[in-house]
């Protein structure tokens, strides 16, 4: 890299750092346009950043956050419903290092007929190779970087600093987005009994293992569902976990 280039990327990433430092904001214009400039710099024409998907959200639409991919692929992507099952997401689930893909890599890895329609319409529009990692930020919502082109293999000094600006990115992005979070905290007894409830243990069982009575234990978890604004111990732990209490 021409030492002007490598100055001026070192000058993008220490304006990056300065924010973090300063406690400044940046536009969501100003968002996608650092993922943009992370896909041009590593020699990609197409970028994709999305959450990792969840169980409960695994649909296209409800996780990607920034993206230059064409409207159409877009909204077929959403029908076929393939993002959560996708080659791409499944390589990321093996492994904590990044993943290059130069066969098909948003397509579901079981057969599936809309595959062949999907990799032609990815390469229509120039995504033929990804360049792809996870990382999460602090509140450990976890996310998927995607630079798509016809841009072979990465050097590992060049993927170290693709992740290495992921990292950035997620430090400001995790700033200004911070998890929901219960009105009133819980205390350490409360969830400490709603998390031997998800366990599955009684109020009888959690009063032995805590060494506290079941009367005791009800309150807790009585507690800790109104906390949670909840109407059952059910409900409550599917919330604790929604807030990474448990």
């Amino acid at each position: 890299m021409k030492k002007q280039e490598r100055a001026v990327r070192d000058g993008a990433g220490d304006a990056v750092f300065s924010r973090i430092a300063s406690g400044q904001t940046m536009s969501a214009e100003r968002f996608n346009d650092c993922v943009a400039e992370m896909a041009t710099e590593a020699g990609f024409n197409h970028y994709l950043l999305a959450e990792f998907p969840r169980g409960d959200r695994s649909g296209f639409a409800c996780n990607y956050l920034a993206s230059n991919w064409p409207q159409e692929l877009i909204d077929f992507y959403e029908e076929v419903d393939l993002f959560y099952c996708c080659k791409l997401v499944a390589a990321l689930k093996r492994t904590a290092m990044p993943v290059f893909c130069d066969k098909a890599p948003f397509e579901s890895t079981a057969a599936n007929q809309e595959n062949q329609r999907l990799t032609a319409l990815f390469r229509v529009h120039g995504l033929k190779n990804t360049f792809a990692f996870a990382l999460h930020d602090m509140h450990l919502r976890q996310y998927i970087f995607a630079f798509s082109g016809e841009r072979v293999h990465l050097a590992r000094a060049e993927a170290m600093e693709q992740v290495f600006r992921g990292m950035e990115f997620l430090e400001l992005f995790g700033q200004q987005n911070p998890v929901e979070q219960p009105a009133e905290s819980l205390s350490s007894r409360e969830v400490e009994c709603l998390r031997w409830s998800a366990a599955g243990k009684s109020s009888e069982e959690i009063a032995i293992i805590l060494d506290l009575s079941a009367h005791t234990v009800v309150g807790y978890l009585k507690s800790a569902m109104r906390k949670l604004d909840s109407v059952n111990r059910m409900q409550a732990i599917a919330r604790a976990f929604r807030f990474r209490l448990l």
